[in-house]
């Protein structure tokens, strides 16, 4: 235990998080920053940390749905005393289960697409994506505010209501059909047909599920969470700018004479590579008085706005070069 700081003393020792005022808790995330940057010297700490940690396993952690990727298959969902039964859920994502039974076969598989495209995306770094596969329980790295938590919030955000449009468009969901014809005209020789990528009801429902934990009065300090949603919009900005159009061949001995086309959504594999380069130029935020509110700002660069499109953190990461599993980090030996 570090010296001078006894059991039950530390910026730990509050009665709760949750009972503070929203300065206090701003007051407290400043603690957490300045813990986080000394590394291994606050890891030390494991009684005080352990606190921390539980209190953000519980169901308010908003980044648990992820757990749903290890729901059983033989979970049939088709109660709604099922939903209770589900991982990592906070009480307005399980009414939002119970309200909308048949889509959470379809949630559950956006938790799974989560996990194996993280887990693509980042094979060739230092920081592999790995812990995902723990939600619950993740380490520090995902814990934290970390660039790394960033890309994971924008990426679950996309991928959610990515693969609710997908599914609307294969008719797997009762609720939604296929996206709207276009209002505008295709080209010569062009027809709008085919079945488009419902993308609004995506985003609708996909938005509904995802953001719930961070709409809670109770969900950590206001700067994580204006940072959450910040990163969880950057996604769903990325998978709208994918929708494009494409098109089938029709005419005589295959000539193309007609095309029939329609929108449809890149691959999440593509939308992750794009969320890969804002993880990388992805930028360093502090929560800052502005006028009569406070608002999450660039830490080096605060005469501007944060911008819509870019990825945001409040806390720095390791380097993940050396092996220590209580960030994160398996370390780059015999990768």
């Amino acid at each position: 235990m570090k010296k001078g700081w006894k059991a039950g003393q530390g910026p730990n020792s509050f009665a709760g998080k949750s009972s503070l005022s929203a300065d206090a808790e701003d007051l407290y995330t400043g603690l957490e920053n300045v813990m986080w940057d000394l590394g291994d010297t606050c890891i030390l700490l494991e009684g005080q940390v352990a606190k921390i940690k539980s209190d953000e396993h519980s169901p308010k952690h908003s980044l648990n749905w992820r757990a749903l990727s290890k729901t059983p298959s033989a979970l049939a969902l088709n109660q709604t005393q099922h939903c209770k039964q589900l991982e990592g859920l906070v009480v307005s994502q399980v009414q939002l289960c119970r309200s909308n039974l048949e889509l959470m076969q379809t949630i559950i598989q956006a938790a799974r697409e989560v996990i194996k495209t993280c887990r693509k995306t980042f094979s060739d770094m230092r920081w592999n994506c790995s812990s995902i596969e723990l939600a619950p329980n993740y380490l520090l790295d995902l814990e934290r505010g970390t660039r790394e938590s960033a890309f994971v919030y924008a990426l679950s955000a996309a991928a959610i209501s990515h693969t609710i449009a997908r599914a609307c468009t294969t008719g797997d969901l009762p609720g939604c059909s296929c996206g709207p014809i276009p209002g505008e005209t295709p080209g010569p020789g062009y027809r709008w047909g085919g079945c488009a990528d419902n993308l609004n009801y995506g985003l609708i429902m996909g938005s509904k599920f995802s953001d719930a934990p961070m709409k809670m009065k109770k969900s950590g300090s206001q700067a994580n969470k204006l940072m959450h949603l910040h990163n969880s919009e950057v996604g769903r900005q990325v998978l709208k700018a994918s929708l494009e159009m494409k098109c089938k061949c029709h005419g005589v001995s295959g000539s193309c004479s007609i095309k029939t086309c329609w929108k449809g959504l890149q691959e999440l594999r593509d939308i992750a590579l794009d969320l890969k380069n804002k993880y990388l130029s992805a930028t360093k935020v502090v929560h800052r008085p502005m006028g009569t509110r406070k608002y999450l700002v660039p830490k080096d660069i605060d005469i501007r706005p944060v911008k819509e499109t870019e990825l945001i953190y409040l806390q720095s990461s390791p380097d993940f070069c050396m092996k220590n599993e209580k960030v994160g980090s398996h370390g780059t030996q015999d990768r």
